[in-house]
């Protein structure tokens, strides 16, 4: 086999334009051409197997230089722009310097249609009910078939269920060290995209498909392993070194927002009670009206930070790398975790200024996409972490991502465009 084959060169990969990284449908964004290409190298560490599809397997790579730039060393076939290359940079640096490591899992929410013009749900049941998934109907099949060949691919699968909204679905992965963990994460996507067609169906992470319901996250939960670490003094079931890692991903939340959630379409989901997270800037023990809910909070062997500003559209390598390294500046400079525990019976929506100063709530998330970009501009931290030339990029690609999936279309239109991209 060729592909056999290719593995015994001295750089097994697959060669790509330049352009494939800021290719948006059918358009090249700004700062993008047809000049150049990279090699994408197989990552064998990364492969899995394909059950509903006999035969086949997916594998994870990574954009490298075809030829190496002079004067960068070991980096001199790194692509600065690649987004598995800058997650695993973020996370070697945090080991380096802070003797921190990490462990996340995934919540990957999905809607399950059988007809995308008009927008159809397989069924109209939510909340986690038994008519939600009835034997021997397609939705159930699917499920079945989903968990069968996550198992089968060695992904851990802790549960799958209905969630809220018609149709709607959550399959909820172990935890793995960031990269592996993303790596997973996407073996999952295409496990649940590819088996859904399989039975004539369309599963879609659209961020919110029914406006009358709720929508559909990537929840992330992430935790802090170090063996230098000490109860924090401030905070009840918090660690010194959680309390700073939170602190640095609260004080930068809102200038990253746009890599979390990336679209127009996203902001119709992240609005005050739905059950989205929220539009301040907080945290909570098991609040799911925060932006980052504290769970498991009193037992420091499976406590974790649940993110809950993340969805389907955005691209979970830069995601995670964006919150990581804003943790990381946490840890580094021993931020003061100045916003209190929003652990009442009201959100932050619900507080009113007065409640919100005592418990030090000062700041909203971005409330739409061009506040999101706006402040995403002006990010220190985004330069910091992921260079100049890539938040450039990134905004060119992303405006362009906009254009395409909103410009000129009614709203129907636009929905449906929506569901069979994501």
């Amino acid at each position: 086999m060729y592909f056999e084959k290719l593995l015994k060169t001295s750089r097994p990969g697959t060669s790509l334009t330049k352009a494939s990284l800021g290719l948006v449908f059918v358009n090249i964004a700004e700062g993008f051409n047809a000049t150049g290409e990279y090699l994408y190298a197989i990552d064998m560490s990364t492969l899995r197997i394909c059950p509903y599809a006999p035969g086949h397997a997916s594998v994870m790579g990574w954009f490298e230089e075809k030829e190496p730039i002079v004067g960068l060393g070991h980096r001199s076939i790194e692509v600065d722009l690649c987004p598995r290359t800058i997650l695993r940079r973020v996370v070697e640096n945090t080991k380096q310097i802070s003797d921190v490591g990490f462990l996340i899992g995934f919540e990957t929410e999905f809607i399950l249609l059988k007809n995308t013009q008009p927008i159809q749900a397989v069924n109209p049941h939510g909340w986690c009910n038994a008519p939600a998934l009835p034997s021997g109907t397609p939705e159930s099949q699917v499920l079945e078939e989903i968990a069968d060949a996550l198992t089968a691919s060695n992904v851990e699968l802790q549960m799958y269920h209905a969630e809220a909204a018609p149709g709607q679905y959550e399959v909820v992965t172990g935890p793995l060290p960031p990269l592996q963990a993303v790596d997973a994460l996407i073996h999952t996507r295409e496990t649940i995209f590819n088996i859904a067609s399989k039975h004539g169906l369309r599963a879609t992470l659209a961020p919110r498909v029914f406006l009358d319901n709720c929508g559909s996250a990537a929840h992330a939960h992430i935790s802090l392993h170090s063996s230098n670490s000490s109860p924090s003094p401030d905070h009840a079931n918090l660690t010194s070194l959680e309390s700073s890692f939170l602190a640095g991903i609260l004080t930068h939340l809102a200038s990253f927002t746009l890599l979390l959630l990336p679209t127009t379409a996203s902001y119709q989901r992240m609005m005050d009670g739905v059950w989205s997270g929220g539009t301040y800037v907080c945290w909570g023990t098991d609040n799911r009206e925060a932006p980052i809910r504290l769970c498991n909070a009193s037992s420091p062997s499976s406590r974790n930070f649940e993110l809950k500003t993340l969805d389907g559209t955005a691209n979970p390598y830069l995601a995670i790398a964006a919150v990581l390294g804003a943790g990381l500046e946490g840890i580094l400079e021993e931020k003061q975790l100045t916003i209190q525990n929003c652990k009442g019976e009201k959100s932050a929506a619900l507080l009113g200024d007065q409640g919100r100063k005592v418990l030090g709530i000062s700041e909203r998330l971005p409330l739409s996409w061009e506040e999101a970009r706006a402040k995403f501009e002006k990010s220190e931290l985004v330069e910091g972490v992921f260079g100049k030339e890539f938040k450039e990029k990134y905004l060119s690609v992303n405006k362009v991502l906009k254009d395409q999936l909103t410009f000129g279309l009614m709203d129907e239109e636009e929905l449906k465009l929506l569901v069979e991209t994501y």
